[in-house]
């Protein structure tokens, strides 16, 4: 049976809620002035502790006196051990949450919060063990033998509450850590069905799903930039949209290429063996339809491309080569080489020479950074 709450705690407890720590803090410490034995206030002012500045040493004086009143409260046990991870005696908290679990083993938080925890202990215990000075392939084994030990505490914790979206997070942060990436998408999919906005388990999918070899920049950036109307503050997904943004971008440069490649190939810049090459200077008309195929490149490569993507992904382009650098040395490149592609073919040259040296003036500078400037989008 469930104690009834004092009017003070229960205002306390909204205000806990809204991040209102100081406020509340004030109000519970009036209520122990009126009755020191109200062992819900004892525990929520411990919250408040914890809540603002993490004052791990304050909220274990909240606990203990809420545990002196009932060493078996649960939601005491459970504060308690929070407090003694910030209280700097982390490692006594395990005890604390499996005495929770024995009192109470229907208790999802308490597996869930002894999973999250239990190899980060291990990690900690095996360094202190020796000093502090542990040898990283010891404390990795410690880490390692941890999860291990915390993975089917976990599988309980999602049994005990399948609806509890931190039980997911827990078991997707131990399949994360001993490298099961099947089994972290799996925890993904089924955070993302509790939650479709949960940020970290949106972002993680989406660029799971943008990076799969296959999928174009166009694709990526839809798959952003949707990610993004569902959470338009997460900063990776911003940082996805970019990436991807970035990569249309690359793709103009390739259009560029291929125009300076029809443009040697219209004034018939490079000799074939076997075949005489066209007469000097070539014609208005010939010069002239010499765009023609330029122009189709760019209708098709990029008008009609840029017309069918999302909005928000048209308005990061130009916010994209605005903040950033390597856009802005992309975009150069490709103009770069659109100007010698038409200087090729609009000058009614006499001579190859200077057409030569203009396709390889517009060639180089784009090949030689073409893998270099691969990955990046700053």
């Amino acid at each position: 049976m469930t104690a009834t709450l004092h009017p003070a705690v229960e205002r306390a407890e909204l205000l806990l809620e809204l991040d209102r720590y100081e406020e509340a803090r004030e109000l519970l410490t009036q209520r122990l002035a009126q009755d020191p034995e109200d062992i819900r206030a004892w525990v929520k002012l411990a919250r408040t502790h914890l809540g603002d500045k993490k004052d791990g040493a304050k909220a274990l004086q909240a606990t203990e006196r809420a545990l002196a009143l009932d060493a078996e409260d649960i939601g005491a046990l459970t504060t308690h051990a929070h407090a003694l991870r910030h209280g700097g005696r982390f490692p006594e908290s395990e005890g604390v949450l499996r005495e929770a679990i024995r009192l109470a083993p229907d208790n999802w938080l308490a597996y869930a919060l002894l999973a999250d925890w239990l190899w980060r202990i291990r990690w900690l215990a095996s360094g202190q063990a020796n000093g502090g000075e542990a040898p990283r392939e010891l404390t990795r084994e410690a880490a390692v033998a941890g999860l291990r030990e915390a993975e089917p505490i976990a599988q309980e914790a999602i049994r005990l509450a399948p609806e509890e979206v931190y039980v997911y997070e827990v078991a997707w942060l131990i399949a994360d850590m001993s490298g099961d990436r099947s089994a972290a998408d799996r925890l993904d999919e089924a955070i993302l069905r509790l939650d479709p906005q949960h940020e970290l388990a949106l972002a993680r999918w989406t660029k799971k799903t943008a990076t799969a070899p296959g999928v174009k920049a166009t694709e990526a950036a839809t798959l952003y930039a949707d990610a993004l109307a569902s959470n338009p503050g997460s900063a990776p997904m911003r940082q996805g949209l970019d990436a991807a943004s970035y990569r249309l971008l690359r793709g103009l440069r390739w259009l560029a290429l291929l125009c300076l490649v029809l443009a040697a190939v219209g004034i018939d810049l490079f000799e074939t063996k076997g075949e005489t090459q066209r007469e000097l200077p070539l014609v208005l008309g010939q010069r002239l339809w010499d765009l023609v195929p330029m122009a189709v490149v760019w209708a098709l490569g990029a008008l009609l491309r840029y017309r069918r993507l999302r909005a928000g992904i048209r308005v990061n382009l130009p916010s994209l080569v605005r903040r950033l650098t390597w856009p802005r040395v992309v975009l150069g490149q490709a103009a770069w080489a659109m100007l010698c592609a038409l200087l090729i073919t609009q000058i009614p040259w006499t001579e190859r020479t200077v057409p030569v040296v203009l396709f390889w003036a517009g060639l180089v500078p784009s090949v030689a950074t073409m893998w270099f400037d691969r990955p990046r989008s700053s």
